[in-house]
C-alpha cells in the first residue's frame, strides 16, 4: 500500500473517532410537555308545533282557514336557513273518473307570514307552483337595527301563520268534489358559514 493510501486511511480513522468521541460527550437540557384536543360536533335539531299543520274536511270552493305554527330549534348550532319543500298527494273520491286539472292549482297559499322576524315568507301561490320553490321560512330581507336578523338562534322559536284558501275561479270545479290533497310541508334546516373558534 503506497504512503498515500496509508496516509489517506490513518487520516479518516482518526476523523471518525473524533466523531465518536465528540458524539458522546455533548450534554443538553431538555423538556417536554403533551397536549391534547377534543372535537366535538354541535347539532341541528329542527321541529315543528304543530307537526300537522291543517286538518281539514267538507271544503268547498271559497273556503278558507288561517293556522299558526311554531318552529323550534332544539340543537346546538344556530340555523341559518329553513328551507320550505313542498310535495303533496291527491286522491280521487272512490269510482271517480281521474281529474282533468290538479287540486292543488286550486288550493292558494295566501299568506305564510313569520311574526317573529316582521317579514312574509309566501306572499301568495298555489300550493302546485309552491312545489318548485324552496323559500327560506326564516329569513328577514327588511332587516332594521331593532328587528331580528334571520336564521334561527339555538334554542330560540319563530312563529308562523299561514292562510290557506281552495280558490273560487268562478268556473265548474266538479272534478274535486271528494277529492283529498294530502299536503307535507318538509322544513330543512341549514347551518351557518364556518367561523372561528
Amino acid at each position: 500500500m503506497g504512503i498515500k493510501k496509508t496516509l489517506g486511511l490513518g487520516v479518516a480513522a482518526a476523523a471518525l473517532g473524533l466523531t465518536l468521541i465528540g458524539g458522546g460527550t455533548f450534554a443538553y437540557f431538555s423538556d417536554s410537555v403533551e397536549t391534547t384536543g377534543t372535537f366535538a360536533a354541535g347539532t341541528l335539531d329542527l321541529n315543528a308545533d304543530p307537526t300537522a299543520i291543517i286538518d281539514v274536511g267538507t271544503l268547498k270552493p271559497g273556503d278558507f282557514a288561517i293556522r299558526t305554527f311554531k318552529l323550534k330549534n332544539e340543537g346546538t348550532l344556530d340555523i341559518a336557513k329553513v328551507l320550505l319543500k313542498t310535495t303533496y298527494t291527491v286522491t280521487n273520491k272512490s269510482g271517480a273518473p281521474e281529474n282533468v286539472d290538479d287540486f292543488g292549482k286550486h288550493v292558494i297559499v295566501r299568506f305564510l307570514k313569520n311574526i317573529d322576524k316582521q317579514d312574509t315568507v309566501i306572499y301568495q301561490t298555489s300550493l302546485y307552483d309552491l312545489q318548485s320553490l324552496a323559500p327560506d321560512a326564516v329569513e328577514n330581507k327588511w332587516v332594521a337595527w331593532f328587528e331580528e336578523h334571520g336564521g334561527l338562534k339555538a334554542g330560540d322559536t319563530d312563529d308562523l301563520i299561514v292562510k290557506f284558501e281552495f280558490k273560487d275561479n268562478g268556473q265548474d270545479q266538479n272534478e274535486f268534489q271528494g277529492d283529498a290533497l294530502n299536503l307535507k310541508w318538509t322544513f330543512e334546516a341549514k347551518q351557518g358559514a364556518g367561523e372561528a373558534k
